[in-house]
């Protein structure tokens, strides 16, 4: 999809990269983050607005250090490096980066020697936050320093005359509290973006962009009752119709009830809906498999054989519509430089090579708040819109080890209970994702007077704004308490109910 307006982010591995494509777009204007080593002419034919240079653990002077073509600076449109972006553009037009005697970690005061543009209508003194071990000891050739710190002789430069900016702190961490309006003043005063993409603008483009794509074809749409694949059906039926045939599939790894309800509120759409039963066989490929990845595999290549055979009973079907998200691919593809894979997401890296029909995702360059601003366009109600995310191998990657029909009906009950704990007193909607994991343990315990050695249930419960990062929720003790002791009084198996109090990052949401 092309926009109007882009601003370019260019990562060099830095945890906070995708933070700054958030901020971007918070401001009105679409950002992407793409590799530093992307090619200088699939740059060009981007045509941004402006190209910000992430941050990154390396050291410019070594000898693997991750950098980008020289000819990158040879493009003309403004540039922005943070903190090892601005190593990068010194060291390499011309300037010296050495070890710095005094490593900045933390919060530090910035003093602004000039106000003109990209401090523009800021105070003299701001707080910003520092992650630095090297720093800039040589200016390139026109360049000049527009602010400093206690340790940081050289905490911004720019070469006004190619309006290039590089600043040694992170304005897009919220320990600096000045930084929306250091990267407002990057965006529209030197980029001179006017800041026109919003949820409705995206819903015109997307729409005008599927009918030009689809024209008179057929599409079908994985259809999970979640979020993200709800938005994409119903963005897809705006612009074919009846086209589109959404494909809801019983994995036998759904939660209590979910494919009674899911059927239920989709039967009345403005899309054609079936339902396929195909829980026998994807029990059955996962028998005696453990290891995570290639639980996701097998359930990935599942759901697309079946959606295959769904497409040839309709006939004349092209496209596969996915409600895959931007930190899917982040996290699967690993399109942000040097930063690794984390896992693969069955609609993404989950995927199997040879595949019948040609996949559209409407959604792929959105992160999930964006998603529901989305849905809010297109008037989704909200007990849609308020549903916590649910993975597309559903419970078998809440349960630890492997999957059989007793272990499944030991997790259902359990996570219903909690689900329905957290609503009754309020703190669902609180909450970004909640739900209850199996782990492959089992412990001592005393029931009416009798030794058990049964299951323990991990319940995780997270607040986020987009996925990518993420604390532990602080439900209250008491209601833990109560949520603890209906497990294990109701769920005949369990015997020992723990919390996971661990953030992303280090972790993940889902255990597997």
């Amino acid at each position: 999809m092309t926009h109007k307006e882009l601003v370019l982010i260019l990562d060099f591995g830095s945890q906070y990269t995708q933070l700054i494509a958030r901020r971007i777009r918070e401001l009105g204007v679409y950002s992407e983050i793409k590799p530093f080593d992307i090619d200088v002419e699939e740059i060009k034919k981007l045509n941004p607005k402006g190209i910000i240079l992430s941050g990154g653990p390396s050291s410019v002077y070594a000898q693997d250090a991750p950098l980008p073509s020289r000819e990158l600076f040879d493009i003309g449109c403004p540039i922005l490096g943070i903190c090892y972006g601005l190593q990068v553009m010194a060291y390499m037009l011309g300037g010296e980066v050495d070890p710095a005697q005094n490593r900045e970690y933390g919060r530090a005061v910035l003093t602004i020697d000039d106000h003109s543009d990209l401090f523009f209508q800021l105070r003299d003194h701001i707080d910003v936050w520092m992650s630095h071990g090297d720093h800039l000891t040589a200016f390139p050739p026109a360049f000049e320093m527009i602010a400093h710190t206690a340790n940081s002789p050289v905490a911004s430069m720019r070469n006004p005359g190619k309006k290039w900016y590089g600043i040694q702190f992170h304005p897009e961490v919220v320990h600096t509290p000045q930084g929306n309006k250091i990267l407002n003043n990057f965006v529209f005063k030197i980029c001179q973006c006017a800041g026109d993409w919003n949820p409705s603008s995206f819903v015109e483009t997307t729409i005008q962009g599927i009918k030009n794509q689809l024209g008179s074809g057929k599409a079908l749409c994985a259809l999970s009752g979640g979020v993200d694949s709800t938005v994409a059906a119903y963005l897809v039926a705006r612009a074919i119709g009846r086209q589109l045939t959404c494909v809801f599939v019983d994995t036998g790894l759904l939660r209590e009830g979910e494919a009674e309800q899911v059927c239920k509120y989709y039967e009345k759409a403005d899309f054609e809906f079936r339902f396929v039963d195909a829980s026998e066989r994807f029990l059955q490929n996962l028998q005696g498999v453990i290891d995570p990845e290639q639980k996701r595999k097998i359930i990935g290549e599942e759901f697309i054989r079946v959606f295959e055979e769904e497409a040839e009973k309709i006939g004349d079907v092209k496209f596969l519509v996915q409600g895959t998200l931007y930190p899917d691919v982040i996290e699967s593809v690993s399109t942000r430089g040097p930063s690794a894979m984390i896992k693969s997401h069955h609609n993404v890296g989950g995927l199997p090579e040879k595949m019948g029909l040609s996949l559209l995702e409407p959604l792929r360059e959105l992160f999930k708040d964006e998603v529901r601003r989305v849905g809010r366009e297109l008037h989704l109600p909200q007990n849609i819109l308020g549903r916590h995310p649910f993975p597309g191998p559903g419970l078998a990657v809440r349960i630890l080890g492997e999957i059989d029909e007793e272990r499944l009906s030991i997790l259902r009950p359990a996570d219903r209970i909690f689900i329905e704990e957290l609503q009754r007193n309020e703190q669902y909607d609180k909450i970004w994702q909640a739900f209850v994991v199996l782990l492959p343990i089992q412990t001592v315990g005393v029931m009416g007077d009798e030794r058990t050695y049964e299951n323990v249930i991990a319940l995780r419960a997270v607040t986020s704004i987009d996925g990518m990062t993420a604390d532990w929720a602080e439900i209250p003790n008491d209601l833990l308490a109560k949520i603890s002791n209906r497990i294990i009084n109701e769920v005949k198996g369990v015997n020992r109910v723990v919390y996971d109090i661990s953030s992303k990052p280090p972790s993940t949401i889902e255990w597997e």
